[in-house]
């Protein structure tokens, strides 16, 4: 976070290193590599937070439709994982902050892993899970 605001996001969905190293190599690509940002220059590290999201283990989430699916999502606690083939995106928790209604919520995710925001289909996937912010 630069000045309370997101200045990159890079991390894992499942474990695959030891914590330290994960964390470590993270959060160099999350101030270097996150497409979204040009990299962090030196003159930001000062107003620059690190958040560490530790996730949970993602639960499967079937649903039929997207009413269904926004039915059984816990605002502010959940976290999404939506895959389609070879389409994934997730949302943290902290998301809800910024996106308080489901359907924006879920549309916005739809977004991310470059669908339509009224996509649907009966191959997508979905997993909850929650985080432990460190």
């Amino acid at each position: 976070m630069l000045k309370g605001k997101l200045r990159g996001c890079i991390g894992m969905l499942e474990a695959d290193r030891a914590l330290a190293e994960d964390v470590n190599q993270n959060a160099f690509a999350a101030a270097t590599r996150d497409t979204r940002f040009r990299p962090l220059a030196s003159e930001e590290e000062r107003d620059t937070e690190i958040h560490i999201s530790m996730l949970h283990p993602s639960v499967p989430l079937p649903c039929e439709n997207a009413d269904e699916l926004l039915s059984k999502l816990r605002p502010g606690v959940d976290g999404l994982i939506l895959r389609d083939g070879s389409r994934r995106a997730t949302f943290l928790p902290s998301v809800w902050k910024d996106l308080r209604e489901p359907r924006d919520f879920l549309e916005q995710l739809f977004l991310k892993a470059g669908l339509s925001k009224h996509y649907w289909s009966k191959t997508l996937q979905f997993w909850t899970y929650e985080v432990e912010d460190i």
